[in-house]
């Protein structure tokens, strides 16, 4: 009869951090710590070297049971084994991060067609090796690739330093493995088609970007036979834009149609629900423009997993997650009946809301430089300190600290064209100025004003609406030099940033 063995305290207290770090969200600051505990770097030093110190504290336990220093692993009970088990797949995990990276940039580049991953069966025999089953193995695996796909889009694709950014990039990862990887892994990893996402944000913000990286994170099995990922992650997520067809067209785009269907079907087609595959996703923008009548077949689909394409009676079972996004307040058109309540929280089973560039930059203007050199590059193709300065340059004299951003990241890319054909941009100042009356409001309604944010914003709005300090000195008993000040509190009285951080 086997003798069942425990582990030391000391051991059981190194892999209870091993197994905080294999766990913990990537973009926590609980990662960042677990990773200081293990491997007795401070937190503040560089990551890779914390992360480098880390694996070799790790590696170096596990050899003890490969020298048979410590007790063999099936001869440890079932808590201590799946310690040991979560730190061996710490270990296997990393030794194949690279070979993890150029599958990832070989499949961007052969877009739909997936690429074979030679060192996947390296991985499976290392698993198996260390006393995963097969079936346990293949799974990791998946997971393994799936876990680095995350990452990759997540990080690559929503840059910034600022809190705001920090939090959206928590909340993505959350949204793809939930709160609890450990609880990802054992029961949800092929139950997330049941999840939809709506993401929220004004024009400009990065919505696409955010739900691309959902969408192409998701679980996709490894295929043996073929030595390969089932299908291509590239291939995996599919959008449109609902703003862009016209009523009578959009439920033919959405579920297809068959030949004959209508007036100008003169060959069948296949909508976006077809199309998308079982691992995949479909992003659905702009929500907020769907009529009742699309909501009502959207719902069917979301609530029966089931569609028919029009002019058709075949079922066709769809598989794959939900994400929609609008920039419109749907809680406004809820209000009016022009979105329906049961819709809404079909959609909602995660919400998440992409800061605005003005909130990121008022948390840490540092971004804006970190976003320029980004901008920059893509437009030239390499990283350029001096055009970055130049651009940089331009915005800080021609915009100054205060400038709203009214269109975003998106303005931001147009903008940076603008200054390397000219030299110079003015800015969206029309849709820059805020409604003064609607964002006191709002900040009321949120809490988010202080009497004097509520003091200066009044005095603006009074201002705007007289042109003179004498007439809002009357109407508001405060004297001249006062109400000069709360006015004239920047450069230009359209853009006071007060006033732009209300109702964020």
């Amino acid at each position: 009869m086997m003798t069942t063995n425990r582990l030391s305290p000391e051991d059981r207290e190194f892999l209870t951090l091993v197994s905080r770090a294999v766990f913990a969200n990537p973009f926590s600051d609980e990662r960042a710590e677990a990773d200081a505990q293990i491997s007795g770097v401070p937190a503040g030093a560089d990551a890779e070297v914390r992360l480098e110190s880390a694996l070799e504290r790790v590696r170096g336990f596990l050899a003890g049971f490969e020298a048979g220093r410590r007790p063999k692993l099936n001869a440890l009970d079932v808590r201590d084994r799946e310690w040991v088990e979560t730190a061996y797949l710490f270990d296997v995990f990393h030794q194949f991060i690279g070979p993890f990276d150029d599958l990832i940039q070989q499949q961007i580049r052969a877009n739909d067609e997936s690429c074979p991953a030679p060192f996947a069966a390296d991985v499976l025999r290392l698993l198996t090796a260390r006393g995963f089953s097969h079936s346990e193995a293949c799974r990791f695996l998946a997971v393994f690739y799936q876990m680095r796909r995350a990452y990759y889009f997540i990080n690559r694709s929503l840059v910034g330093c600022s809190p705001c950014m920090k939090q959206l990039r928590l909340a993505l990862w959350n949204n793809v493995f939930t709160r609890d990887l450990r609880l990802y892994e054992r029961h949800l990893w092929n139950r997330m088609e049941d999840f939809s996402t709506l993401l929220l944000g004004e024009t400009g913000t990065g919505k696409g970007a955010a739900a691309a990286a959902i969408g192409r994170s998701g679980f996709i099995p490894f295929d043996e036979k073929r030595q390969c990922f089932s299908e291509s992650f590239m291939r995996s997520f599919i959008t449109i834009n609902l703003s862009q067809f016209p009523e009578a067209l959009i439920e033919s785009e959405l579920f297809g149609h068959r030949k004959g269907a209508f007036t100008g079907a003169v060959e069948a087609h296949e909508g976006v629900f077809a199309r998308c595959s079982p691992h995949g996703a479909i992003f659905l923008d702009e929500i907020g423009d769907a009529s009742v009548p699309v909501q009502i077949k959207l719902l069917k689909v979301l609530q029966e997993r089931e569609f028919s394409p029009v002019g058709s009676h075949e079922k066709r079972r769809f598989h794959g997650r939900v994400i929609a996004a609008s920039n419109r307040s749907l809680d406004e058109l809820r209000g009016q009946g022009l979105f329906r309540d049961d819709f809404f929280y079909r959609l909602c089973s995660d919400v998440i809301t992409v800061p605005t560039l003005r909130r990121r930059l008022s948390e840490e203007p540092a971004e804006l430089e970190e976003m320029v050199g980004i901008a920059v590059g893509r437009i030239v193709g390499e990283n350029s300190a001096e055009l970055t300065a130049l651009v940089c340059r331009a915005i800080g004299q021609d915009l100054g600290r205060n400038y709203p951003w009214p269109g975003n990241v998106r303005e931001l890319e147009q903008g940076v064209r603008r200054i390397l054909l000219s030299h110079t941009y003015a800015g969206d100042r029309a849709a820059a100025a805020p409604d003064l009356r609607v964002e006191i409001a709002r900040g009321i309604e949120a809490g988010a004003l202080s009497a004097e944010d509520l003091l200066a914003s009044y005095c603006r709005l009074l201002y705007r609406r007289h042109g003179t300090y004498e007439e809002v000195a009357r109407r508001t008993r405060l004297d001249r030099r006062t109400v000069k000040k709360y006015v004239a509190g920047e450069p230009d009285s359209r853009n006071n940033s007060r006033v732009s951080a209300i109702g964020r």
